[in-house]
Parts: structure tokens; C-alpha cells; sequence
């Protein structure tokens, strides 16, 4: 869902407002909710004023600038408002639009993420697909090297290709034959992840990209039981030696034990390359070891993923970051 644009109407019609869909939540600036609620503009920014003065929310969570193009047709960076202030606003108000409103946001919101996850499920499908596409066209490739003569620009061009996938055809090919193995990791870890400083990070991360409220919030004590289990001993020998298979087991755990009310699989990815770039592994001379894309696939394998296919993803994963 990126800046869709919903058209609101009152049920009697005395109210239309061009709504914007971002990040999960509904955005309006001070001009529309004083349409919406029938207020002047000076009472709707005094409102909003001190739903941040009294804490009720933290403003840098629930404001955005989005570019709005004015009467004069210049654009401008104007402050937007997310529907937590907007419901706040309606209470203090007392407007029973608020209602409606909400009722009306809500249902469109639940839409869209339904949407979203029909339109993430088609790429992990496509993604799978092209897997084995891949894996044909390179075999064919293959037959044509040993079967036929080929020399010059030609040769080189499909010797490129073919070195350029062979590495992920291993790892592909190992893993249609449950033979995947973890070898040359890097057991010197720069940085361990502590609960305290993962909490910060995930806190920046919403901050930055304008998460719902429910964003990062804990459902219980599992994220810090999973950080807590990649650092796991017996008999004082680490249960996860090396930083590789840190990370694999951190993006497992954080994906499949769903500690916060939302944002789960996009924390599993940020702390997942957060955790690898500061034990400076997430580059291999100027390249990601693991580009977006393939960050994308994998996390939703591992959503989708039965628990007895743990131990094969986290191998798939460290084999495809480790650099050896």
C-alpha cells in the first residue's frame, strides 16, 4: 500500500474529502479533519496540539509530510495526521462524524492489507517459479557447453551466465536433496545484539518509515526469549557458533514467533541486515551478499513455512550470505 488515494463521503453527503491510504493508516492534514468535523481550523490545531502536550500520542509517529499541491500551484510539504489523531480529535470534539469516519477508514484499511498480502502471496509464487525457470534455462545452457563447439564472444557469454548462477544453483540443487551443509563461517562476531539496543533500532525503524502504533509493540516476552536463543550455550559451547548462523536463526525466529501486534516480517528483515552489516558481513566487496528481492522471497517462505522445514531454511539462508 503506497499513497492510494481514497474518496470519502458522509452518509448525507455534506462531506467529501480526497483521503490519502499510506503506510497502513489513513493520512488527513489540519484543513480536511476541521472539514470533517465541522470545525474552524484554530480549534482543530489546538486539539491536535494537545493530544501531543498530554502524551496521548508521540508525534513523530503519527506525523507525516506529505506534498500537496496548493491553490497558487506550488507544492508544499504539508504536516498529515494519521487516524490515531484524527479518532483523538473526534473525541475531543465530540463529533459523531468521528464514527463514521473511523467505521469508514477501517474497512477500507482491512481491504487494502487484504489486497497486499494477495499481492505478496502472487510474488512468492512467481519468485518459486522463477527458481525453476532458472534452474532450466541454465541446465540447458550447460548441454549446449559440453554437447556443441562454441567459441569467441559466444563462449564467454555463456560461461558468464553460467558461473554467474552456479553458486545459486548449488545451493538450490542441495536443497532439492536435503543435502545442504553449514561450512566456513565467520566465528569472530564484532557485535552482539542486545534486547535493549534491538528495542532502539526497531523504535527508529518506525520512526523513520511512519509505522502504525501497533508497530513494534510487544505482544510478550518472546522477542526477547528469541534474541536470547541465538545466544544459547550447553555446556558452554555456543548453540549457534558463528554470526551467520546468528543472523539465519534471528530472521527465523523474529518471522515465525510473532511478538508484536505488527510489522513482524519487516522487523525480521531490518534486524536481520542490521545484525549482519554491524558485524560487517551484509557486503561482499560492493555487493549485497542477499539482495532485496531475495530478502523479500525468503522472509515469506519463512512465514509460510512448516516448523520441521526449520533447520533446511536457516541453511539455505546462511549458505546463501556466507561470503566462503
Amino acid at each position: 500500500m503506497n499513497n492510494q488515494i481514497e474518496i470519502y463521503k458522509s452518509s448525507d453527503n455534506k462531506v467529501e474529502l480526497q483521503v490519502s491510504l499510506d503506510n497502513e493508516t489513513v493520512w488527513l492534514n489540519r484543513e480536511q479533519i476541521a472539514v470533517l468535523f465541522d470545525r474552524d481550523i484554530k480549534t482543530i490545531g489546538k486539539h491536535v496540539n494537545n493530544v501531543f502536550n498530554e502524551g496521548e500520542l508521540d508525534k513523530e509517529s503519527v506525523v507525516a509530510k506529505f506534498a500537496t499541491t496548493a491553490t497558487d500551484g506550488k507544492t508544499y510539504q504539508v504536516d498529515f495526521y494519521n487516524l490515531d489523531v484524527i479518532i483523538s480529535v473526534g473525541y475531543r470534539v465530540k463529533s459523531k462524524q468521528g464514527t463514521q469516519f473511523r467505521q469508514w477508514a477501517t474497512q477500507r484499511l482491512k481491504d487494502y492489507l487484504v489486497k497486499g498480502y494477495a499481492i505478496n502471496e502472487k510474488r512468492l509464487q512467481e519468485t518459486e517459479s522463477k527458481f525453476q525457470e532458472l534452474k532450466q534455462a541454465v541446465h540447458l545452457l550447460d548441454n549446449i557447453v559440453k554437447t556443441k563447439i562454441v567459441t569467441g564472444d559466444e563462449a564467454q557469454g555463456l560461461l558468464k551466465v553460467l558461473s554467474d548462477y552456479t553458486f545459486a544453483l548449488d545451493i538450490l540443487d542441495q536443497y532439492d536433496h536435503q543435502t545442504l551443509k553449514i561450512a566456513a563461517t565467520d566465528t569472530k562476531e564484532v557485535f552482539k545484539i542486545s534486547y535493549p539496543e534491538a528495542m532502539k533500532a526497531i523504535t527508529g525503524l518506525k520512526t523513520k518509515f511512519g509505522g502504525s502504533n501497533l508497530f513494534g509493540n510487544e505482544k510478550d516476552d518472546s522477542f526477547k526469549s528469541s534474541l536470547e536463543t541465538i545466544y544459547q550455550t550447553f555446556d558452554g559451547i555456543d548453540l549457534y557458533p558463528s554470526v551467520q548462523e546468528k543472523a539465519a536463526h534471528l530472521l527465523y525466529f523474529v518471522t515465525k514467533n510473532h511478538s508484536f501486534s505488527d510489522g513482524n516480517k519487516r522487523i525480521a528483515a531490518f534486524l536481520f541486515v542490521w545484525f549482519l552489516d554491524r558485524n560487517g558481513l551484509l557486503y561482499h566487496e560492493t555487493r549485497k551478499v542477499i539482495d532485496d528481492n531475495a530478502l523479500v522471497a525468503l522472509t515469506l517462505m519463512i512465514a509460510e513455512s512448516k516448523s520441521d522445514d526449520k533447520n533446511m531454511m536457516v541453511k539455505v539462508i546462511i549458505n546463501l550470505i556466507n561470503n566462503k
